[in-house]
């Protein structure tokens, strides 16, 4: 399947090639409302790393995939927070060096990030995935991943939903979200 991402990342009305489950996903260029979103939510990670010991050398970064070859997953998140030295390694991203995710919900394919990713991100052992919604102004932190009941395979435990305005706690950090515009412009 990574020979196909590859090949499908050389189109030009690709911006983007994630693999699920089986499953390959072209991505186009997000609207700027999704973009607006990430980059103020990098900039209350960033400002709160500053200055925080535990969190030196962290970055709070948008646009590298995190691969795991071994399940074969390769997602791009929105943002993740990593060790920059982890950014200054051939390749993509190894799930281990991962703080967390978050995803900005798209118009297009929302059921990407409430279903496939919440079933890959833990399956790649990344311990913290934030996802907002800008269609109905809502977030969800999801943490603590570890087995599911049967043999559905590693998932979130806990999960915790907010709503636009909302202080919202995600891991270390505290985000305002009153700084999130929906995508109606509300």
């Amino acid at each position: 399947m990574r020979a196909i991402a590859d090949e499908l990342m050389e189109r030009e009305d690709t911006w983007a090639v994630e693999i699920g489950e089986g499953v390959i996903t072209m991505m186009m260029s997000p609207v700027n409302r999704h973009e607006l979103i990430a980059l103020r939510l990098r900039r209350q990670i960033e400002r709160q790393m500053a200055g925080d010991p535990e969190w030196a050398g962290h970055v709070a970064h948008s646009g590298p995939e995190i691969e795991a070859p071994a399940i074969g997953r390769m997602r791009r998140p929105d943002l993740v927070v990593v060790a920059e030295q982890a950014l200054d390694t051939p390749g993509f991203l190894d799930p281990a060096d991962v703080a967390l995710v978050a995803e900005v919900v798209a118009t297009s394919n929302p059921e990407n990030d409430y279903r496939e990713k919440t079933r890959d991100y833990p399956a790649m052992g990344i311990p913290l995935y934030l996802i907002i919604d800008p269609r109905d102004k809502t977030l969800a932190v999801l943490s603590d991943p570890g087995p599911a009941p049967g043999d559905a395979g590693p998932r979130y435990r806990a999960r915790h939903d907010y709503a636009f305005g909302d202080a919202v706690p995600v891991g270390p950090w505290v985000l305002d979200s009153g700084e999130f515009p929906a995508y109606d412009g509300s």
